[in-house]
């Protein structure tokens, strides 16, 4: 029963923020009430929510700061030379700015920290994707399946969580698997090139100095296999279509809407050129430390956060207004962090996710013992976006090691199938950096998953395959 009504709780809630019916926060808490109380336990809902508030308020508390920090970071100009030299490589060619995406989502994610990397993704790459007209979706998908291909570095967590799980050495399971996720994420490049063609065919090809065009002329863009010219004009930074072509959030931008190219404005009053260095510095310490893990991230970020306030906005007006002006971005993500809350919180705390976890490992075929490896990596998609990394890694791993083994198959080849699922977990709606990613590029939350899950399913299939075919799963 709690199998069928956990599977039914969220497919419910995909349906739902997928159809738009219902915004992300609030499915994330109305649904897993409704199911607590179909199952029964609804006196214990109030004791759920608390204890999965609990767990997560630390990653909430560091998302909030590191929000502030790296939107302090922009302000003062840090990233600029950044976006101006992927402007150079991309050209405004549309193939070029979603390989570049990509490019940038992968080397930022050796930090291991994917809410670190979707803030300066999108911070770099936003105003290229308004300004050509460009779809959103296809920077947040990109992003995200770069970054879970990434996710997997010894300290992004999943190889640890699996080294731990297991008792086994992080090196050797992810040191092996180095091949298969080398191929992964050359697929995900093979894909932001075919995703960068489409886009070039819909919105046409761009010279630099037409992308840069000043505000206040017009620029004529090819609309997608129309033949015509469709007038854009450049209102405050941003692009406004007269005939916007295209779907999903970025199919054109309209004026008002936000900032649009105010991260490129060489003038705006928040630049600091003088501290330059000092950010840059501050920000490569932090970034250290976190790798490093000299104090939890939570508490770095609030350190990092309230130094870089206070040494380039030493006046008590300025720190507000710069505070204030990254309210929004908190306060969404934050918000739906503990959304999120109640839902694992109710999730866990009924044991359906261990009632589904169960099902799904005693529903293998005794007949494929010997392949519980391959079987594994096919589960670990499903299983890691329908429930956190440690309820996978902790909860279902072992069980699945322990039926490997009673065919003969070694716990390393298990860890390391455990991670071929990562480039779709990024995605899933349990994670809270994706809420960062799709808050920061302004998408929908169902827009992205309609997008996303197919082209990061793919690429775990060939993870999969790449590590079946060398000899590693």
């Amino acid at each position: 029963m709690l199998t069928v009504l956990g599977f039914a709780m969220i497919a419910t809630f995909l349906v739902l923020i997928m159809m738009k019916k219902m915004s992300p926060i609030a499915a994330l808490v109305l649904i897993p009430a409704l199911f607590c109380v179909a199952v029964g336990q609804g006196a214990q809902l109030g004791d759920y929510v608390i204890e999965g508030v609990g767990k997560l308020a630390p990653t909430a508390a560091m998302l909030m700061f590191a929000i502030v920090y790296f939107g302090v970071m922009i302000d003062v100009g840090l990233f600029d030379p950044i976006v101006r030299g992927i402007l150079r490589f991309c050209k405004a060619d549309p193939v070029r700015v979603v390989v570049g995406t990509a490019v940038l989502a992968a080397i930022v994610s050796l930090d291991g920290d994917g809410s670190t990397t979707f803030m300066i993704t999108v911070s770099a790459m936003y105003p290229l994707y308004k300004r050509l007209g460009m779809s959103l979706v296809v920077m947040t998908g990109v992003a995200a399946t770069a970054n879970g291909v990434m996710n997997t570095l010894p300290w992004g967590g999943p190889t640890a969580r699996a080294a731990t799980a297991l008792k086994l050495d992080a090196a050797d399971i992810f040191v092996p698997m180095i091949p298969a996720l080398g191929v992964g994420l050359l697929f995900v490049f093979a894909l932001a090139y075919v995703l960068g063609r489409r886009e070039r065919k819909r919105i046409g090809y761009l010279t630099l100095d037409e992308a840069l065009v000043p505000e206040t002329e017009t620029v004529l863009v090819a609309a997608g296999g129309s033949g015509t010219d469709t007038p854009k004009k450049s209102v405050g930074g941003s692009v406004e279509s007269e005939s916007t072509t295209g779907t999903g959030a970025g199919a054109g931008a309209s004026a008002g809407d936000d900032e649009g190219f105010q991260g490129l404005d060489p003038n705006r009053p928040t630049l600091r050129p003088k501290l330059y260095w000092f950010n840059a510095g501050l920000t490569i310490v932090l970034l250290t430390a976190m790798i490093l893990e000299l104090l939890p991230i939570p508490v770095l970020f609030l350190l990092g956060a309230a130094l870089a306030l206070t040494v380039n906005y030493p006046n008590m007006t300025e720190q507000k207004a710069r505070i204030a002006a990254h309210a929004d971005n908190v306060l969404n993500v934050s918000g739906m962090v503990f959304a999120a809350a109640v839902f694992t919180g109710v999730l866990t705390g009924t044991g359906m996710v261990e009632h589904m976890a169960d099902w799904l490992v005693g529903a293998i075929p005794e007949g494929m013992g010997s392949h519980m490896a391959v079987v594994t990596g096919v589960l670990s998609l499903p299983l890691t976006y329908f429930m956190s990394n440690d309820g996978f890694y902790f909860g279902v791993l072992p069980v699945l090691a322990e039926a490997g083994a009673a065919h003969g198959v070694s716990p390393l080849e298990i860890a390391r199938a455990s991670l071929v699922g990562q480039a779709l977990h990024m995605s899933s709606p349990l994670v809270p950096a994706v809420y960062v990613l799709v808050g920061m590029a302004k998408v929908e939350f169902g827009d992205h998953t309609r997008f996303t899950v197919k082209w990061a399913a793919l690429t775990s299939l060939v993870v999969l395959a790449a590590g079946i075919l060398f000899g590693i799963i």
